[in-house]
C-alpha cells in the first residue's frame, strides 16, 4: 500500500516492533477513529495518511521504547502496514450499463467503480467522468489520458457516498481510412483534427497524407433550403504538414477520411504464364525482355517456343502487341526487345494447347471411371488407378474399345480381345496367395503386358453366372431350424425343408408363411386395389425385419406333390415360418368385435362374421376377403345373380373386412332400372316359353 492512503473506521493494521524488541500487534481502526496500542495507549488515526501515521507512530512509541529514534542508532525499529482494507458504499449513475449502489475496498478508484459498472454505455462521456463527494465535484476523468495514454493522474481513491457520475456523450466525429484505429472518437471543444488523429494512432504507412476529407452536417444557422445541409471539405496538401496534421477545427458530426495511396506502382513491368516466379519485376531504363524474364525465374522447361507476347502501354491509355519468340527450351530469344515501363509479359505453355487425354476402365474394377493418360501407361496401371478387379472379375480375358485411325466408313471404334491372368489380383499374402473367392480357372501368370493408348476405353468382363452364396431362413417347426446357403439357383421348397431335418410332429405345414424381399423400390406393402394383401401385422418369430411380402403357399400340397407348382423355386433372402397348430380363426376389421372363434369345419366367411358381432356400420361387407394360413387371398366368388362361392377359412386363418370407401357412392337409381329390366327380361322369356 502506498503512502498516500488515507486510513478510517474499519481498516485493519499490523504494527511490527524489531530489534532489542519483538512484538508484532494487529491493530483495528475504530468507529471513533483509534487504534489501541498495548503499552502505548490510544492513536488517532482516521483520516490520516500512512505516511503522516508513520511519524505519529514515531513519536508515541518512542515515548515508550527508548531504542526507537529517528537516528540510524536505533536500536528498535517499526514497521507498520495495512493487512485488511476496509469497504466504501459509493454510487455509479448515468450513462453506464449497469448503474447502481457498489461495494468497493478504500483502495478503490473511479476506474474499479466503472469497470463493475461496465463501463459507459453507448451514450455515455468517455472525456468527463465526474467525482461527487458532498456537495461538490471534487475531480474529472478523462478516460481517453487512461485508454489512450495510460495515465492515472486524475483516478482518483473513492470514500463512502461518493458518487461516480457518467454524463451524456458530446461531440461525437468519426474517423475512418488509413489510420490505426478508425473509429467513433468524443472530441472536446475546441479541439481539433490533430488530436482526432493522435486519438486514432496516426496514419497508416498507405495514408495519402496529401489529402484529408471532412463530411460535415452544418448547424442550423448555416442550412438553406433545397436539402443541401452537408457540405465536404477537403484539406489539400497546402495545409497539411509532414510531421503533424493540421489543427483543423472540428464540429460534433463530422466524418473524417483520410485516403490511402493509389495501389498503382512505377517502374514495374509484369510477368504472366509459364515462368517460375510469374508476377511483378522491378523496371530500370534499358531494361531488356531477357532481363525480365530472368528476374521472373525463367521460363518452365514445356515452355511454347513460338511466341512471346508483350503488351505495351501507350501515353492515350491503348495497348499495343510487340512480340518475340525462344531459340530453344533454355530461354535464349530470338529477338531480345527492350522493353517500357508498364509492359505486360505472357510466356504461354505447350501443356494448355494439349487436350486432356485420359483412358476409361469399367466392368468389374472397384473404382471404374475416367484415368488421365501417361505415356507408356498399360492396362496393369490402369487396373491399380482403378482400386484392382472386384471379386467376380473374369481373369482370361478382356474387352479393348480403340479408336480407329481411319474414319471414313463410319468406324468409330475397333474393338479387341486382350489376355489377362491371376497376377492382375493384387491382394496376396506374402506367400502369394489371393484371398478373395474362388471363381473360373485363369493362367497364373505369363499374359503380355498391353500398352494403353489415349482415349481407350477397357471392359473389364465379369464371370458368368457369378455371385456369392445365397442365403434363406427356415424356422419355426422344423427339426434344425436356421439359415442355409442354397445349393443352386433351382433348389425348391421341399430340398430345403428336408436339408433342415423335416417338419415336427407339432408342425401344422398348411399354415407354413413364406415371405419374400422386395425390390428396392417396393419396401411398402402391395395394395390389390382397395384391399391390403398384408393384413397379419404381427412380426413372426425369428423372421429378420427386412422389406418384404407374404407369399401364397400350401406346404403340405408341396411336400404330398413335390412336381407340383406348390414346390416354389427358393430365392436369396427369402423366409419360411413354419408354425403349430392353431384352432381358431381371427375375425378383424370393421366388425362389431374383433376376436378369435374357434375353428369350426364347413363355416364360412360370414359365418365367422356373425360370430365376431357382424359388420360395423363403416364395414364394407361385400369385400371381405379371407387370408389362408399360408398366406393365399381369397374372395367371394359370384357365379351368377343369385349364386356365389364363399371362402371357407382354414385354422389359423384370417378374415378381414375392410372399411366402406366414404368417398364411393352408389348409383341405386340406376341398379334398380338395371333389375328392372333383368326382370322385365326374365317374364318376357317365360311368358314366350309357356306359349310355345
Amino acid at each position: 500500500m502506498d503512502e498516500a492512503y488515507r486510513l478510517g473506521a474499519g481498516d485493519v493494521l499490523v504494527l511490527i516492533l524489531t530489534g532489542d524488541v519483538e512484538l508484532t500487534h494487529q491493530l483495528e481502526v475504530t468507529r471513533e477513529g483509534f487504534v489501541l496500542i498495548p503499552q502505548v495507549g490510544q492513536v488517532f488515526v482516521s483520516g490520516l495518511t500512512l505516511g503522516q501515521l508513520d511519524r505519529v507512530l514515531a513519536t508515541r512509541l518512542g515515548r515508550v521504547y527508548s531504542g526507537i529514534n529517528r537516528g540510524t542508532n536505533a536500536s528498535t525499529k517499526f514497521q507498520i502496514t495495512v493487512a485488511k482494507l476496509r469497504t466504501n458504499q459509493i454510487f455509479v449513475i448515468g450513462e453506464v450499463l449497469r448503474p447502481g449502489s457498489y461495494q468497493v475496498s478504500s483502495a478503490g478508484t473511479v476506474l474499479t467503480a466503472l469497470y463493475l459498472a461496465g463501463g459507459p454505455s453507448d451514450n455515455g462521456s468517455f472525456r468527463q467522468v465526474l467525482v461527487r463527494r458532498g456537495h461538490r465535484v471534487i475531480d474529472s476523468l478523462d478516460l481517453y489520458d487512461y485508454l489512450l495514454r495510460g495515465d492515472t493522474q486524475h483516478d482518483v481513491r473513492l470514500e463512502t457516498g461518493d458518487v461516480v457520475f457518467v454524463p451524456v456523450r458530446s461531440g461525437p466525429v468519426e474517423v475512418a481510412g488509413a489510420v490505426v484505429r478508425p473509429a467513433i472518437y468524443e472530441i472536446r471543444p475546441g479541439e481539433t483534427l490533430r488530436e482526432l488523429l493522435e486519438a486514432a494512432g496516426g496514419f497508416e504507412p498507405t495514408a495519402l497524407r496529401r489529402r484529408i476529407q471532412i463530411d460535415r452536417i452544418l448547424p442550423p444557422q448555416e442550412r438553406v433550403s433545397g436539402g443541401r445541409d452537408r457540405v465536404v471539405l477537403d484539406i489539400t496538401e497546402d495545409q497539411l504538414r509532414v510531421d503533424a496534421p493540421p489543427p483543423f477545427p472540428l464540429a460534433a458530426g463530422d466524418r473524417v477520411n483520410v485516403f490511402s495511396v493509389s495501389d498503382r506502382r512505377r517502374n514495374v513491368v509484369t510477368v504472366r504464364g509459364n515462368v517460375w516466379v510469374a508476377g511483378q519485376v522491378g523496371f530500370k531504363q534499358g531494361m531488356r525482355l531477357s532481363e525480365a524474364l530472368r528476374l521472373a525465374g525463367g521460363a518452365k522447361p514445356d515452355v511454347y517456343l513460338g511466341q512471346v507476347l508483350v503488351s505495351r502501354l501507350s501515353p492515350d491509355s491503348t495497348r499495343s502487341q510487340l512480340r518475340s519468340s525462344f531459340r530453344d527450351s533454355t530461354g535464349v530469344l530470338n529477338d531480345d526487345l527492350a522493353l517500357a515501363e508498364d509492359d505486360d509479359i505472357e510466356v504461354f505453355s505447350r501443356t494448355e494447347f494439349r487436350p486432356t487425354r485420359y483412358v476409361v476402365i469399367t466392368g468389374a474394377v472397384r473404382r471404374p471411371g475416367r484415368l488421365p493418360f501417361r505415356e507408356g501407361m498399360t492396362l496393369r496401371d490402369g487396373v491399380l488407378q482403378a482400386g484392382g478387379l472386384t471379386e467376380d472379375a473374369l481373369l482370361s480375358e478382356a474387352e479393348l474399345a480403340r479408336l480407329p485411325t481411319d474414319r471414313s466408313k463410319g468406324v468409330i471404334a475397333v474393338t479387341s480381345r486382350v489376355v489377362l491372368d491371376s497376377t492382375y489380383l493384387f491382394d496376396r499374402s506374402p506367400a502369394g496367395v489371393y484371398g478373395g473367392p474362388p471363381g473360373l480357372p485363369a493362367n497364373r501368370s505369363g499374359a503380355p503386358e498391353v500398352a494403353l493408348a489415349p482415349y481407350d476405353n477397357v471392359l473389364i468382363l465379369r464371370q458368368p453366372d457369378w455371385e456369392l452364396a445365397r442365403s434363406v431362413q427356415i424356422v419355426g417347426q422344423i427339426r434344425f431350424p436356421g439359415r442355409y446357403v442354397l445349393q443352386s439357383k433351382t433348389e425348391h421348397l421341399v430340398e430345403l425343408v428336408a436339408r433342415a431335418g423335416g417338419l415336427t410332429r407339432e408342425a401344422y405345414p398348411g399354415g407354413a408363411e413364406l415371405y419374400r424381399q422386395l425390390p428396392q423400390d417396393q419396401g411398402a406393402p402391395f395394395k390389390i386395389g382397395r384391399r391390403l394383401l398384408v393384413v397379419d401385422s404381427v412380426r413372426r418369430p425369428d423372421v429378420e425385419p427386412l422389406a418384404s411380402q407374404r407369399v401364397g403357399l400350401d406346404l403340405a400340397r408341396a411336400i404330398s406333390q413335390p412336381l407340383g407348382r406348390e414346390n416354389l423355386i427358393i430365392q436369396n433372402g427369402d423366409s419360411l415360418f413354419v408354425p403349430e397348430y392353431q384352432a381358431t380363426v381371427r375375425v378383424l376389421g370393421a366388425v362389431n368385435a374383433p376376436t378369435s372363434i374357434v375353428y369350426r369345419p364347413g363355416w364360412n366367411l360370414y359365418n365367422y362374421i356373425g360370430g365376431a358381432g357382424g359388420v360395423s356400420r363403416q364395414g364394407d361387407r361385400g369385400r371381405s376377403y379371407v387370408v389362408q394360413p399360408g398366406g393365399r387371398l381369397e374372395s367371394v366368388k359370384s357365379r351368377g345373380l343369385f349364386s356365389s362361392v364363399k371362402p371357407k377359412p382354414m385354422p389359423g386363418a384370417v378374415v378381414f373386412v375392410p372399411e366402406r370407401d366414404p368417398n364411393e357412392k352408389k348409383d341405386w337409381a340406376g341398379l334398380l332400372g338395371s333389375i328392372a329390366q333383368i326382370l322385365a327380361s326374365t317374364v318376357t322369356i317365360i311368358v314366350v316359353a309357356t306359349k310355345l
